[in-house]
């Protein structure tokens, strides 16, 4: 008997699926670590709310209705965002580092939460605040920063560290574009817009979770329908063509979905950092899979935003946007990852 991982393979479809153990262990104790979060999160505030009465309240069981209130119309919008959001970023900033070869190419690091921020201050000032305006302002700005980082980044080709490199370039022209806008306009207004574009889950309401959800949910399931192909694109180009796949197609239309997803996301929460940089990584070194995995990394985007939200909400002198929380652990991250790279090559 092979002394080699263990695994299951099961035929969905006519593919060959090929799931590790580990990645399905790790999988349920996200699952379980998420419910146990979000758990804490409709429990947790100045009106606090016990494990089983949250749980009640969630299943229409509960008695009280000021508890009813409290879980299901005041904190369960936030906490669905957060972990939506989070699963949002994380198959995002898979998508974006399979398909760049770089595990520091994310929508943060190259712009396009920025642009997708952009896009939406422009539509708050120019139009209105209503969500549809909103969320047409984001996937516009979104896609228009796509179109500009792969404009000046091709060159008969994609290569992720100019990729990068065009990306954070774009990022710090959008951040003056956007600091310049606030500065434009009327003082409650860029307050407003200040504190979104920190990355922030405060007022988020159920309609327009909901609406994101919905709009970003076909772009989920094309993200999934793409992976056979980016498993072909890991073997090379050449080799990708010839068993069938076409590498510049693939890598447009995964870029196209991770923008999509993006835009959807910001709308939200706003531009939050770090989530879909770290998430796809952190997955990959618990589960120990050879590849990106899109529903790990999911899974790893929803718990580390729930648990930033918590921290920023909850576990600090005053409440944070959570994006105050998530880039500074981001940065902690990105240092870890130097000294990591730099003792692996000494």
């Amino acid at each position: 008997m092979s002394g080699g991982p263990r695994m299951l393979s099961p035929r969905v479809g006519g593919l060959h699926v090929v799931l590790r153990l580990r990645s399905v262990v790790v999988g349920i104790a996200a699952l379980v670590v998420a419910a146990v979060l979000l758990v804490v999160a409709l429990g947790a505030g100045t009106f606090p709310v016990a494990p089983g009465d949250v749980v009640a309240a969630l299943a229409g069981a509960g008695d009280d209705a000021l508890v009813q209130t409290v879980v299901r119309e005041w904190r369960l919008p936030r906490a669905v965002a957060a972990l939506g959001v989070g699963a949002i970023l994380g198959i995002a900033g898979s998508l974006f580092q399979t398909v760049t070869r770089n595990p520091l190419a994310s929508p943060d690091i190259l712009g396009l939460s920025s642009g997708a921020f952009t896009g939406m201050l422009a539509a708050l000032v120019l139009v209105s605040s209503s969500w549809p305006v909103l969320v047409g302002g984001s996937l516009i700005g979104a896609l228009a920063t796509a179109v500009a980082i792969w404009a000046l980044a091709w060159r008969g080709g994609l290569q992720g560290f100019r990729l990068i490199v065009v990306g954070i370039g774009v990022s710090a022209m959008l951040a003056s574009l956007n600091t310049w806008m606030l500065l434009q306009i009327e003082l409650e207004t860029a307050m407003f817009a200040s504190a979104w574009g920190a990355g922030s889950l405060n007022g988020v309401t159920a309609p327009a979770v909901a609406g994101a959800l919905a709009c970003a949910a076909p772009f989920v399931v094309a993200s999934f329908a793409l992976v056979p192909r980016l498993r072909q694109l890991e073997l090379g180009d050449d080799l990708a063509a010839a068993t069938g796949a076409r590498p510049h197609l693939v890598r447009t239309l995964a870029l196209l979905v991770g923008v999509v997803l993006v835009a959807a996301a910001t709308t939200v929460g706003g531009p939050i950092a770090f989530i879909a940089l770290a998430a796809p990584q952190v997955a990959r070194l618990i589960a120990r899979t050879p590849h990106l995995s899109l529903g790990l990394s999911a899974l790893m985007g929803a718990v580390l935003l729930i648990a930033s939200d918590l921290i920023a909400q909850h576990l600090l002198p005053a409440p944070l946007p959570v994006g105050v929380v998530t880039v500074s652990l981001g940065g902690a991250y990105l240092v870890l990852m130097i000294v990591l790279e730099v003792r692996r090559r000494a």
